[in-house]
């Protein structure tokens, strides 16, 4: 049975890539994990015809050359992957940074932890919120 969830994560730090990609690991038979490095790798792969689409993308804020937020308002501009939900990424707490991403229509907003364990439980969280989303989509089909 192939992975239930897609994820894209798109962070330019290659420590962060590899403690999410551990992370994720936990759930290997649930979660299929693409990364990218760069904003601009992330958008051509979300506009690559011959790939298969994630159902979310998991993205850093603050990266260099284009930053989370210019990803983000570049895939909410885009008639074909504007409904895609973006999960922003940061470790950033400044209300204005919350703030700037939700009014660019980014369906969640993290907060990077520091520990591995704490960066899991947000992994768990995440994976167990997606599991009863695609439970409600079910039932209302």
């Amino acid at each position: 049975m192939p992975p239930s969830l897609r994820v894209l994560l798109v962070d330019d730090n290659p420590v962060d890539l590899d403690l999410a990609r551990e992370a994720f690991s936990e759930y290997a038979n649930h979660v299929s994990l693409t990364t990218r490095q760069s904003g601009a790798a992330a958008l051509a792969c979300l506009r690559d015809p011959h790939a298969e689409r994630p159902d979310v993308v998991v993205l850093d804020v603050n990266m260099p050359l284009m930053s989370g937020f210019e990803v983000l308002r570049t895939i909410k501009s885009d008639p074909i992957l504007q409904n895609m939900p973006v999960v922003m990424l940061s470790t950033s707490t400044n209300p204005a940074d919350v703030e700037l991403a939700y009014s660019l229509f980014a369906s969640s907003y993290l907060v990077k932890e520091t520990s591995f364990p704490s960066f899991l439980r947000e992994v768990e969280d995440f994976v167990r919120y997606w599991r009863r989303c695609q439970v409600a989509r079910q039932a209302a089909d």
